[in-house]
C-alpha cells in the first residue's frame, strides 16, 4: 500500500510539474501585456534566486574560481539565453507554438550530444530526434520567415539542450538546488541588465501584474523546480525525465485556455510528433554514453 501511495505521489508531482512548466508560457505571455519581455524575465527568475539563495547557504557550495565559472556559464544559458529567448518569442507567437519549439530541447541533446560531446544513443533515440524534428517543421509549417517568435523558440531549446549537456558533464560535482538558486539569480540578474539596456524597460505596476510576477516566481519557478527535484531525487531519473512529454502538450493546451489561442491542425499534429520524439529519447534508460 505504502509502495503505491509513494508512486501515486511521484506521479501527482510530475504532473504538477509539467503543467506548470506547460502554464508558464501563456500566463508568461499574459505578464506582457503589462512589461517587456526580457525585463519581466528577468525579476521572474532573479526574485526566485534572491528566495532560494538564503536556504542554500548552508549546503555545499561551489570551490574554486572554475567552479563559479561554471555556474556562471549555466545561469548564462539556463536562465538568460532558454527563458530570454522564451520571453521574447511569446511577443509573435503563441504560447503553443513557443512550448513546442522549447521542448524540442531533449532531441538537440542526442543532436549535438553525438555531434561534440561522443556520446552514442540506441536506433529508437535516434527515431525520436528525427520524429521531434519533424513535429517541428509541421508545427512552424510555412510561416517562419513571417515570425521571428519561431527563431527565438528554437533559440531557445538550443540554449537548453547545452546547458543539459554541461550540466550532465559538471552536475555531480554540485548541489542541485545550490546550482538552481545561484543560476537563476545570475541568469535572472543579467535579464534585467539586458531589459535595462535594450527595452526600456517596461512594467507597468497593476493588480494583474503583480499577481503575474508572482505566480510565475512562485509556482512557475519555485514550485516547479521543488517538484521536478523531489521527484528526481525519489524516482528512476529516466522514468521520470518521460514526463517531460507532457510540457508542450500543456503549453497548447494553457495557450487555448487562458489566451484562447486556436489549436490549429499544424500545431496539433506537430505536438504530436514532437511528444512521440521525446517519448522516444526520454524512455530508454541509456540516456548516451560517451567512448
Amino acid at each position: 500500500m505504502s509502495s503505491a501511495i509513494g508512486s501515486l505521489k511521484i506521479a501527482l508531482l510530475m504532473l504538477l510539474a509539467t503543467s506548470l512548466m506547460g502554464s508558464s508560457f501563456a500566463i508568461s505571455q499574459m505578464g506582457l501585456s503589462d512589461a517587456s519581455p526580457l525585463f519581466l524575465a528577468g525579476l521572474r527568475f532573479g526574485i526566485a534566486g534572491l528566495l532560494l539563495t538564503p536556504f542554500v547557504l548552508q549546503r555545499k557550495q561551489p570551490q574554486g574560481m572554475h567552479q563559479w565559472a561554471r555556474v556562471v556559464l549555466i545561469g548564462l544559458l539556463q536562465t538568460t539565453g532558454v527563458m530570454g529567448a522564451i520571453f521574447i518569442s511569446l511577443t509573435t507567437i503563441t504560447a503553443g507554438e513557443s512550448a513546442i519549439l522549447t521542448f524540442t530541447n531533449p532531441v538537440l541533446v542526442v543532436v549535438l550530444g553525438s555531434a561534440f560531446m561522443g556520446l552514442h544513443y540506441r536506433p529508437g533515440q535516434w527515431l525520436g530526434a528525427v520524429l521531434g524534428l519533424c513535429g517541428v517543421a509541421i508545427a512552424i509549417g510555412t510561416a517562419v520567415h513571417l515570425r521571428s517568435g519561431m527563431a527565438w523558440g528554437l533559440a531557445s531549446a538550443v540554449c537548453w539542450a547545452c546547458a543539459t549537456l554541461l550540466l550532465k558533464k559538471w552536475g555531480r560535482d554540485y548541489d542541485p538546488w545550490v546550482m538552481t538558486a545561484y543560476q537563476m539569480l545570475i541568469g535572472g540578474a543579467c535579464l534585467v541588465l539586458l531589459g535595462i539596456a535594450l527595452e526600456g524597460p517596461v512594467f507597468h505596476v497593476t493588480a494583474h501584474s503583480v499577481l503575474i510576477l508572482i505566480w510565475l516566481v512562485v509556482m512557475a519557478s519555485i514550485v516547479q523546480f521543488g517538484a521536478w527535484f523531489y521527484v528526481l531525487h525519489h524516482a528512476d531519473p529516466a522514468h521520470a525525465s518521460a514526463y517531460l512529454f507532457m510540457a508542450p502538450v500543456f503549453g497548447v493546451l494553457f495557450g487555448w485556455l487562458l489566451r484562447d489561442q486556436p489549436i490549429g491542425p499544424n500545431a496539433a499534429l506537430g505536438a504530436l510528433f514532437v511528444v512521440a520524439g521525446i517519448w522516444l529519447i526520454n524512455s530508454n534508460p541509456a540516456f548516451g554514453k560517451a567512448e
